[in-house]
């Protein structure tokens, strides 16, 4: 579960960068892509909590849980920016990002 929690949280990086950079540079973000990677995201975050739940988990892995977490309220608010089609803040788009970077990174230590 872990592992595929990893791929699922990668896939979901590559579309959160595109994301990311489009609405540093206010531009419009595609509702298409906004969408895939809320979705793929949550499920890495589902794939994730059934691992720690297993009992797979050491103590990084549960850090990485409670970042993504983090990492997945900062989504939610920025999404409702993206359906009033406000300009996102560049501050919450950047903390948002940092968590789920730094909680993929933990994810993989904690993997090996």
């Amino acid at each position: 579960m872990l592992i595929l929690s990893a791929i699922l949280f990668g896939v979901a990086a590559l579309g959160g960068l595109v994301l990311g950079v489009s609405g540093l540079r206010q531009r419009g973000l595609p509702m298409w892509l906004s969408l895939i990677h809320g979705v793929v995201a949550a499920a890495g975050l589902i794939t994730l909590i059934l691992g720690v739940v297993q009992g797979n988990a050491g103590t990084l892995t549960i850090i990485s849980l409670v970042l993504f977490l983090i990492a997945a309220l900062g989504g939610f608010v920025l999404f409702s920016y993206h359906l009033r089609q406000k300009p996102h803040p560049k501050g919450l788009i950047v903390i948002h990002a940092l968590a789920a970077v730094v909680a993929f990174v933990l994810l993989l230590i904690g993997i090996l």
